[in-house]
């Protein structure tokens, strides 16, 4: 969804958004093991999988921040960027099958220190599977432009 630029002083604290959904598939778990080199086997292995605490593979974190990252940028202002994550937290475990979607809220606003015209915008992320489980957490920081005067 494309929305009309939005400034730092267009940002409301409590504003909540949520995101479109994504079923997490056996090769996005296969693909993402081979692009980061994690093929620890609690990811790719179903035997020992079994036999592990969950009883089946689970995704790797990783997959899951950027699946949710990814997801969250369906918002897009070109008055903003990504200025990094803090606070991640994998709650729970994702499995093959399970959807993920991501609930986000506007939960901080301050001044940039070092530049004038632009502020940070804090979107704490809580991603959730079908079942509205929590799996994962983290803060997204935006460097928002401000309006300009005049």
């Amino acid at each position: 969804m494309f929305e009309a630029n939005r400034y730092f002083e267009d940002y409301q604290l409590g504003h909540k958004r949520t995101t479109a959904a994504r079923t997490i598939t056996e090769a996005d778990i296969v693909i993402h093991a081979g692009h980061v080199g994690d093929y620890y086997p609690h990811h790719i292995d179903a035997e020992w999988s079994a036999k592990s605490e969950f009883h089946q593979r689970i995704a790797h974190g990783t997959l899951i921040f950027a699946v949710g990252a990814g997801l969250t940028a369906g918002d897009i202002n070109p008055e903003a960027f990504s200025y990094g994550y803090d606070r991640l937290r994998f709650v729970a475990p994702v499995f093959i099958g399970d959807t993920i979607k991501v609930e986000l809220e506007i939960t901080g606003k301050r001044d940039d220190p070092k530049r004038a015209n632009k502020g940070f915008v804090d979107e704490s992320c809580r991603v959730l599977n079908q079942r509205r489980q929590t799996v994962m957490i983290f803060t997204h920081i935006h460097s928002v432009n401000r309006r300009p005067l005049g």
